[in-house]
């Protein structure tokens, strides 16, 4: 008796939609041909500057990704200030710097630091100037550019400590101000890529009203609906700030919820994050990458002052605050 052979199971290929990826197409200057000469006319005027403010140009060099001319300079660490508007000293940490470095016998990480009206600005190295003046460091190392623009690359450039969401909103709201400043007619929209993030500015015009404003627990309600705006900087702002005293006053009913749970003997660190998740108007509605906002801010604010208003505390389980703080990880950031 002839056997059937059995049928083979067709099988599928699966297709993947990732894209294998070569290396980058090279770029910059051979690590050969990086050095440039301190006379050269394309670093010529900032040797100048740097020998003017009693400094010594150690070297020049091409950028290795950009190409762009930089120095490598020992400046007088009286001669270099850090930026206005990059985030405030943090004495603890600039202490910390200074011990470590204390411990290490060196100082090896230069800042970056362009010319400034009167010496230089360093948009990246408050702490490690400061850590420096603490140990009584006569010069500070840093890498020059003539690039203004460096300036307000600071969320990019500043490594030294982790940017909470306070540190990266004020950071953004002073540089927009000093923006509208020397560029009056500039549009929001231009400076979209150093400021991240439209949320940050309307967060930081809070932040500058109330330094203990809980941005976190509204920060996925904004980024869903804030965009950069088509305005010049200056009106721009004036918006924010609207925007940020209708945040703060959903802030301050948002805070008498949380008392009034507390007072029901609720005691956990997610009361604010489950009231602000209960008022958030877009909470529901479905994301998708691209896709327009939802609705406006203003829009976004009106519903949430309604419904901040309507919550009710006596809704409220102990189980909603158990499952606020499986999904939500840490509570919330100031």
């Amino acid at each position: 008796m002839a056997t059937v052979p059995a049928k083979k199971t067709p099988q599928t290929t699966r297709k993947t939609t990732r894209k294998r990826r070569g290396p980058a197409e090279p770029r910059g200057p051979e690590a050969g041909a990086a050095a440039i000469a301190l006379d050269d006319a394309s670093v010529a005027e900032l040797v100048g500057r740097i020998r003017a403010a009693k400094g010594s140009a150690l070297a020049a060099f091409h950028d290795p990704f950009g190409d762009t001319p930089l120095v490598l300079a020992s400046l007088p660490i009286g001669s270099v200030d850090a930026t206005p508007f990059q985030r405030d000293l943090s004495r603890t940490h600039a202490d910390r710097l200074a011990q470590a470095i204390s411990d290490t016998g060196a100082f090896l990480d230069p800042i970056v630091a362009m010319p400034g009206e009167d010496g230089f600005l360093s948009p990246n190295g408050r702490h490690r100037i400061a850590a420096g003046r603490k140990l009584g460091q006569r010069s500070i190392t840093a890498l020059v550019t003539a690039d203004p623009a460096m300036a307000y690359r600071i969320l990019a450039l500043n490594t030294e400590k982790a940017h909470n969401l306070r540190d990266r909103s004020l950071e953004v709201i002073r540089m927009a101000r000093s923006l509208a400043k020397e560029r009056p007619r500039a549009k929001e929209t231009e400076h979209a890529v150093s400021f991240e993030a439209p949320a940050l500015l309307t967060l930081g015009c809070a932040y500058e009203k109330r330094d203990r404003f809980a941005g976190s627990s509204y920060n996925s309600m904004l980024r869903r609906v804030d965009v950069f705006l088509d305005q010049a900087l200056a009106k721009a702002l004036r918006q924010r700030e609207q925007w940020a005293v209708r945040l703060l006053d959903i802030d301050d009913r948002v805070a008498a919820h949380v008392k009034t749970l507390q007072g029901m003997g609720m005691k956990s660190p997610y009361l604010r994050q489950v009231v602000v998740a209960r008022c958030n108007p877009v909470r529901w509605i479905p994301q998708k990458r691209g896709a327009p906002p939802p609705m406006s801010v203003a829009e976004a604010l009106t519903r949430m002052t309604a419904a901040v208003r309507a919550f009710d505390p006596r809704k409220v389980r102990p189980q909603d605050l158990a499952l606020a703080a499986a999904m939500g990880g840490a509570p919330e950031e100031s």
